[in-house]
């Protein structure tokens, strides 16, 4: 695919669509939308422009879409997989001026909004009303909503209360070449054609620009309480994981840790914890309802389960203080990682019995490949986060071989029933292992659905395939 660069009248045009103050083109101003958080992604945009409306998003697309000029959508820039880098320069349309939660319906338990509202926004301004969106990822401070649907982000609640898409009822979007539409419709259940909402979640801005959306909410619960679980090995807390819910119990939260993580988060964040020896993962289990002693009946059967596994120890949380440092060592575990050494991130899901496997085959890949690995994430879907740690790997080793462990570490995660993204997306860093996955029959099926949205291909290029 041949794009163009941005001329002279074409870059007078986008200044007077979105004015000139949302027109950033110096070396400077470009700068931080030229990387997210992908390790060390870099990719200059040629123009950024912040527009305030759909109807600018709509002309800025005819324009781009008339001169085969690139797009790249982009939001919080807090992605995983460099799905928001401009890797063939062209236009940023950046959603931060997109920011407004229009209406929160509580007869009909829902929630209108732009795509540029930051997660723990919306999450704390229903919460207000007394209603819950539990679709938390880590970065839920700071990501955009619009972001996380392009993604098909999740978090550690999934395990309870689904994913992204079960909370998604209806998009406005704005295609490439600048039309305007409507996904779906208000209602819970959608049975009237292709269900073009399920299509958009997780497109990674490649086939539409998301401006509005209606989603989901639920009621929020008014009781929780934390456990954290020791092991002696991975094998053991993983396989605990499945047999947690073949007992009737689903937590709202199964979060595993490796020791390596726990000890990061210590140094990097002055965190006080009794690290005893011998201890090499952990459990975090969250669990939540309205009924105290139905928490501590399920906590009683998931405590048996623990002890069955050989758990060695089990600390309750139920204080707010107690609950806030369980969490915080999870939550700070990424940033603890990333200070800690060269790594880099990868994000396999399994279905969880499978867990021990997954999790014992990776360090078999990495002792033989050379590297060391910190595993953390999200227990009870299944979703293990893998960071690969450059340690004493020597750079030509890093830079050569690495990526034969890393497709050795997908292989093994399909072969368990898995797949090689579980809510970081494929951006432009995964795609090359998308054929060990999908057949080259279902990869055709998806360009052929991008090239019905996009037939000039302008709309975030580079990414998925």
């Amino acid at each position: 695919m041949s794009f163009n660069r941005i001329s002279g009248p074409v870059l007078e045009r986008l200044s007077e669509i979105v004015g000139a103050e949302n027109l950033l083109t110096s070396r400077d101003q470009l700068e931080k939308y030229s990387h997210d958080e992908t390790e060390d992604l870099v990719y200059y945009p040629q123009a950024v422009v912040r527009p305030a409306n759909t109807s600018q998003i709509s002309a800025l697309m005819k324009l781009c879409n008339e001169n085969m000029i690139p797009v790249t959508p982009r939001g919080a820039g807090t992605g995983l997989s460099g799905g928001a880098l401009a890797v063939h320069e062209g236009l940023v349309i950046s959603l931060d001026r997109f920011n407004k939660i229009i209406e929160i319906d509580e007869r009909n338990l829902q929630a209108t909004l732009e795509p540029g509202v930051i997660t723990e926004e919306l999450m704390n301004a229903v919460a207000e009303k007394g209603l819950q969106y539990p679709v938390d990822p880590s970065s839920k401070g700071s990501c955009f909503i619009g972001g996380n649907i392009a993604h098909g982000s999740g978090g550690p609640r999934v395990v309870k209360y689904g994913t992204i898409r079960e909370y998604i009822l209806n998009l406005e979007v704005v295609l490439p070449d600048g039309e305007i539409l409507w996904t779906g419709a208000n209602t819970l259940k959608y049975a009237a054609g292709y269900n073009l909402t399920q299509l958009m979640i997780g497109s990674e801005g490649t086939l539409g620009i998301i401006t509005k959306i209606v989603l989901k909410l639920i009621p929020l619960t008014m009781h929780s309480l934390v456990m954290l679980a020791s092991f002696r090995t991975n094998e053991q807390a993983c396989a605990a994981v499945s047999s947690i819910f073949v007992r009737g119990v689903v937590p709202s939260t199964l979060e595993f840790m490796e020791r390596c993580g726990v000890e990061w988060v210590m140094e990097y964040d002055h965190f006080q914890f009794d690290l005893k020896p011998g201890i090499e993962a952990f459990l975090m289990i969250e669990l939540d309802g309205n009924d105290p002693g139905l928490l501590m009946g399920d906590a009683e059967t998931i405590n048996d389960v623990l002890e069955s596994h050989g758990c060695t120890d089990v600390l309750l949380a139920d204080t707010a203080a107690q609950k806030e440092a369980v969490w915080r060592m999870r939550r700070t575990m990424p940033l603890s990682v990333k200070s800690n050494s060269i790594y880099k991130e990868e994000d396999t899901v399994v279905p969880r019995a499978e867990l021990p496997k997954l999790i014992y085959g990776i360090k078999q890949i990495g002792a033989r490949f050379g590297f060391d690995s910190v595993c953390y994430g999200h227990a009870g879907d299944g979703n293990l986060h893998v960071n690969i740690i450059k340690g004493n790997m020597s750079d030509a080793d890093w830079n050569t071989k690495l990526k034969d462990g890393i497709r050795e570490i997908f292989e093994l995660t399909v072969s368990l029933g898995g797949t090689i993204s579980g809510e970081h997306g494929i951006g432009s860093v995964q795609r090359e292992f998308m054929n060990i996955k999908y057949s080259e029959v279902h990869l055709n099926l998806m360009r052929g659905i991008k090239a019905v949205f996009d037939p000039k291909g302008i709309l975030n290029p580079g990414k998925i395939f």
